[in-house]
């Protein structure tokens, strides 16, 4: 928000909360008082802003993901991709919008079946472009979340309005999960952030600030269909996590064998490890003449 008001936009902000709804006002942007589940109230909200542009940023994750308890703490998430984002689609285009942009993750893909590795692809595949195949075959709970954002990215792109999806990577600075006071640095800094099997899976990760930018440009862009938003720097378990906890002055991470690993944290906690691929960059900077300002995560990932 804050760079599309820097960068001249006049922006309405949507939240369920008056306190939030006031910090939105402080920040010079106006601000509306409306739930995705409330077709109604939305269209009403979205409708009295008259916008041109539509950014759809709804989510709901925990600050601390537990594998183990993924598919309830998923379950929020889940219905606003596949319920709200269908309610938002509406409220759009009812209201006139030109364009509308949603975000999505960029952690879909199916794994590599083999081949050559590309370049900063430690897991030895090759990165996953906006056109390969996703993994509906992934083990739940999962799958019941791809299912839920597929439906959502679908609705998007099913608008009739002039629709982008940008599949952000793993996020990681300020606010995140992996800044230094995050949940994930907490694991990493207490060693229960283990290197699971071979630790092949591959991870895209963003800076939040980058995404930021990405998301301003695509506003500003004529682009539509789906783009991958991750930094130049994709990298397997064994290769990115001993780096960041070094970084971060951690203990050396331990290796566990994946059988260990789903009993004690669930199938999807090895998929991941294991199976991940990483996603490629090079249509989002062609369409958005957008670049990471941190091409890496080297250094910075858990600081």
């Amino acid at each position: 928000m804050r760079r599309l008001l820097a960068a001249g936009h006049h922006v309405t902000g949507m939240t369920r909360s008056p306190e939030r709804a006031a910090e939105l006002r402080a920040a010079g942007a106006d601000s509306v008082i409306a739930d995705v589940f409330a077709p109604g109230a939305l269209a009403e909200a979205v409708a009295g802003s008259r916008p041109e542009v539509v950014v759809n940023e709804l989510t709901d994750i925990p600050r601390a993901l537990d594998p183990r308890k993924y598919a309830e703490q998923m379950k929020g998430l889940e219905r606003i991709r596949a319920e709200g984002y269908p309610n938002l689609v509406r409220a759009a285009r009812d209201a006139g919008a030109r364009r509308l942009v949603a975000q999505s993750i960029a952690f879909v893909y199916a794994p590599a079946g083999g081949g050559a590795a590309a370049a900063g692809d430690a897991g030895g595949h090759a990165l996953a472009t906006e056109d390969d195949p996703l993994w509906h075959d992934a083990p739940e709970p999962f799958a019941t979340t791809l299912g839920a954002t597929v439906a959502g990215e679908q609705a998007t792109l099913d608008s009739g309005l002039e629709a982008l999806v940008l599949r952000y990577g793993w996020f990681y600075g300020p606010g995140t999960s992996y800044a230094a006071d995050g949940a994930m640095t907490a694991m990493i800094r207490k060693r229960r952030y283990p290197i699971v099997g071979r630790g092949t899976g591959v991870s895209s990760f963003v800076h939040v600030d980058d995404a930021a930018d990405a998301t301003v440009a695509a506003v500003e862009s004529d682009a539509t269909g789906i783009l991958n938003v991750a930094d130049d720097d994709p990298a397997a378990l064994r290769d990115w996590l001993p780096v960041v906890a070094a970084t971060i002055g951690a203990p050396k991470p331990m290796r566990v064998p994946a059988f260990v690993a789903r009993l004690a944290a669930g199938r999807i906690a090895v998929a991941f490890s294991t199976q991940q691929r990483g996603a490629a960059n090079a249509r989002a900077k062609a369409a958005l003449g957008w670049a990471p300002a941190h091409p890496t995560w080297r250094g910075t990932l858990g600081t």
